[in-house]
């Protein structure tokens, strides 16, 4: 856990109302100590992880292609977390596992290099307008090349219809792209009724797994999905590596030319230490993910109850817990204040959040997830998301309630409306 970057003497001060009511936080549960919930942005490697990085950022600098035995130890490093990949998503083969940099490139890879690939069937791509940033600029960028696309829309909780996705697709469809759960609003899709719809008509679906995996169980097989995108960073492992699973009979345009790294599909030499890490982060994911889902189920269902027992004009975003939603995560829209605004105050009092729209914090764009599902522009202004995780603590969740309540009644105080 890092440290708060402010003293409570000096939040303390920054949450006093003018005309004396001091409005104290709560003491925090360790002096110093920061109470992290925005575990959906990014969670703390596991020491195990860290442990299995540390051999190739120090003696094992091998590079996978050549053939000594620093680069062949380096390969079968690679070729283990590749396997432990694949047993995360019950792929056919360790094969269907490619590494990339990140996320972000793994989606950017499936939706560009699919629709490229299938280019000589059609030129027309079937989404959501509440995907990840990624596969919305993926499309904005290949409809430039002369692709088109349709954003099908979604209710109120966030929630696909697959009919409208079927009306949708047409003779000239040649890509699906789908999340599996929304990063903003945390809703579960059902990705098995839209594999139906387009496995019947032979149209390549993408699923973007980044915001769900390690945390749901994903099975590629039974979901009947051709690409996925996970982010190992996002459930427990290292920053710079991504996941794409790539069925071995989809096709896909190579976007990365110059080697012959990750079989031939995504040249560039390897990160060996974040790619080991990913593997352990992966087989802890598979391990932990039952009891690991249900400790945060928990702790979202008390912290939500909690917020809306001590602050009026809270509002859930998404589907209530327990249907159909994340079991980490919940997405609040509060009255009368901005979100920006109570993840600073939090934040100089030792409690992590996010606010705006998940991986476009720092732009304070309108979440277009919010607006898709009817959110008053207004309200959206006072979004915050909370990440629960594995080693949260009830402790923690009882304290992050009293101090949202405390920053929210002051921010409130501060408006001349309130």
């Amino acid at each position: 856990n890092s440290t708060p970057s402010a003293s409570p003497t000096r939040a303390t001060a920054a949450l006093t109302k003018p005309g004396g009511n001091n409005l104290r936080l709560p003491a925090k549960c360790k002096p110093g100590d920061m109470i992290y919930l925005d575990h959906l942005t990014t969670t703390p490697p596991l020491p195990e992880v860290f442990d299995a990085m540390q051999p190739w950022l120090r003696g094992g600098f091998g590079t996978p292609t050549s053939l000594h035995k620093l680069g062949l130890e380096a390969r079968d490093a690679i070729d283990e977390s590749r396997t432990c990949l694949a047993k995360l998503l019950n792929a056919a083969e360790p094969e269907e596992i490619i590494f990339t940099s990140s996320g972000t490139e793994a989606i950017n890879h499936a939706v560009k290099g699919a629709a490229l690939a299938n280019r000589r069937f059609g030129t027309h791509i079937v989404t959501t307008g509440i995907e990840h940033p990624a596969v919305l600029g993926s499309i904005a960028w290949l409809e430039k090349q002369g692709f088109s696309s349709t954003q099908v829309g979604v209710d109120d909780q966030g929630r696909v219809d697959s009919g409208a996705l079927a009306q949708a697709m047409t003779d000239e469809t040649i890509l699906v792209c789908l999340h599996h759960a929304n990063h903003d609003l945390g809703t579960v899709q059902s990705i098995t009724d839209v594999a139906e719809l387009t496995g019947a008509r032979s149209i390549p679906l993408f699923v973007d797994a980044t915001a769900s995996g390690g945390w749901l169980p994903i099975d590629v097989q039974q979901l009947g999905v051709n690409l996925l995108a996970l982010a190992p960073h996002r459930f427990y492992g290292p920053k710079g590596v991504g996941v794409l699973y790539k069925n071995r009979r989809a096709r896909v345009e190579k976007l990365h030319h110059g080697g012959m790294q990750e079989n031939e599909f995504r040249a560039g030499t390897e990160n060996v230490a974040a790619i080991a890490g990913s593997g352990v982060a992966a087989e802890h994911a598979k391990a932990a993910l039952a009891q690991g889902a249900a400790h945060a189920a928990k702790l979202q269902v008390r912290l939500l109850k909690g917020i809306r027992q001590a602050v009026e004009g809270v509002h859930l975003n998404g589907p209530e817990p327990d249907d159909g939603r994340l079991p980490h995560q919940l997405n609040l829209s509060t009255e009368g204040v901005e979100g920006e605004g109570q993840a600073l105050m939090l934040d100089m009092q030792g409690v992590a959040i996010a606010a705006g729209a998940a991986c476009t914090t720092r732009s304070m764009r309108l979440p277009p997830a919010l607006l898709a599902i009817g959110r008053d522009a207004d309200l959206a202004k006072g979004t915050t998301l909370w990440g629960i995780g594995r080693d949260t603590t009830e402790a923690e969740i009882d304290l992050a309630v009293e101090s949202f309540a405390v920053v929210t009644a002051r921010l409130r105080s501060m408006t001349p409306a309130h």
